[in-house]
């Protein structure tokens, strides 16, 4: 088989694979969970379906000639915020339409499965298999961000079609590593597919730091909420105090307060905090104002990366915190690991980095420090993709429980904005020496 060949197969095994997760997070809704916008800032399931299908369609036009599109209804209703492709449709109304309806779209998802199918089952020119394993890609993002809003839609209703144990911990020790300063290549290094916002890698500057090896627990963040700081403006950025007076904010997201017990509805049910689990569904100025109580701060997404990569006594840089090994569920949580929620603080021994720093991939997405814009020298890979993003967005490192694990790598970026929370985030502290 010719090397060729090889990337021909692998590009539609991934493929079908993706699909087949997309339709395994939805095949438990009942009809009337596919259609319904619970907030603004979340998407009916339906359209997340349509949406992959619709970027689909996109690449099908640029690489196939005279590619005739599905609909031109759908792909009104499905266009999110691609200018180029007419004028995208409003997000907050995405579900208060009932048409297209459900069975329109999964009849959409199956046409454009297939037309996709014979085109990759045949050689494609090097640029066309880019685009179609971005498209790829795109539809991981998409099964995370699904995730997000199941969460928001049904909470402890959603029943995954599997849910595998928790990890259990066999590590307690909390302490901050010391990491030496100077010059680190930032950004994607590997052969492999990355997205746009990792490139190029670059030189930067780090002053010697230090970073806690674990993740801030809920056990500590109860400290900061006990001791007053949702109530002392001292801790909170301007804006943030703001948000916090305006949304009455005492807690984390999906936290709610029965008798004396801080409880939360999450996949695995109505249950009590457990302390021993990372902090989850944090916002930026939450995150923030944590690490200014504690007298520490959040690091910035160089120093992050390079207690992930760097490997101080080989002097290398890898992909992952472990090495170069492909992500198992021996090494993070992340999606297919199917456990559906955080794991304890200091779980996947196998997964902690170089410098001892553990659950830096999967588990929750980490806030940095650092604006989310383009490297030095960055050169967009698709218009409108993730450029006209560069602006008052935070970054976040290291995947989470919904993150698919060929989607993840040590130097994949996400970015929010500072007041959202409904992702699946949280923090660890740095400090200077």
């Amino acid at each position: 088989m010719t090397l060729e060949q090889q990337s021909q197969n692998y590009l539609l095994e991934s493929f079908n694979e993706t699909r087949k997760t997309t339709l395994a997070l939805v095949r438990n809704l009942q009809r009337d969970d596919y259609g319904v916008q619970t907030a603004m800032f979340m998407s009916p399931p339906k359209w997340h379906i349509g949406h992959v299908s619709w970027l689909n369609e996109i690449v099908l036009s640029k690489t196939q000639k005279d590619y005739k599109f599905y609909s031109n209804e759908l792909s009104e209703y499905l266009n999110s915020y691609y200018n180029q492709f007419g004028k995208p449709h409003d997000k907050s109304k995405r579900g208060v339409m009932s048409r297209p309806t459900v069975d329109e779209i999964l009849k959409y998802f199956d046409v454009i499965t297939d037309r996709v199918r014979e085109v990759i089952s045949n050689p494609l020119e090097k640029e066309a298999e880019y685009l179609f394993t971005m498209a790829i890609h795109h539809e991981c993002q998409h099964q995370e961000l699904l995730v997000y809003d199941l969460q928001h839609l049904l909470g402890e209703q959603y029943k995954p079609a599997k849910i595998n144990e928790v990890p259990i911990s066999s590590n307690s020790e909390k302490k901050s590593i010391t990491i030496n300063g100077g010059l680190y290549n930032m950004g994607y290094s590997g052969k492999d597919y990355c997205y746009d916002i990792e490139l190029p890698e670059h030189k930067t500057y780090l002053n010697d730091y230090q970073i806690d090896n674990f993740l801030v627990s809920n056990a500590e963040y109860l400290k900061f909420m006990n001791e007053g700081g949702y109530n002392d403006y001292s801790f909170w950025l301007s804006d943030g105090w703001d948000i916090v007076k305006k949304n009455e904010w005492n807690a984390p997201m999906y936290w709610e307060k029965d008798g004396n017990e801080w409880i939360t509805r999450d996949f695995v049910g109505k249950r009590k905090i457990n302390k021993n689990e990372p902090v989850c569904h944090i916002s930026f100025y939450e995150a923030s104002a944590y690490c200014k109580w504690a007298n520490k701060r959040l690091p910035t997404e160089a120093e992050w990366e390079k207690a992930a990569l760097w490997n101080d006594e080989k002097e290398v840089k890898t992909d992952f915190p472990w090495g170069s090994e492909k992500p198992t569920d021996s090494h993070a949580n992340l999606l297919e690991s199917n456990v559906w929620n955080c794991s304890n603080i200091g779980s996947y021994e196998n997964g902690k980095s170089s410098y001892g720093c553990y659950q830096m991939i999967g588990d929750v997405w980490e806030w940095t420090s650092s604006e989310f814009v383009g490297y030095p020298g960055f050169k967009s890979g698709f218009d409108e993709y993730n450029d006209k993003w560069f602006t008052n967005q935070k970054v976040l490192r290291g995947g989470s429980f919904g993150t698919p694990s060929k989607s993840i790598r040590g130097s994949y970026r996400n970015f929010f904005r500072l007041d959202e929370r409904w992702l699946i985030s949280g923090f660890r502290c740095a400090q200077d020496i």
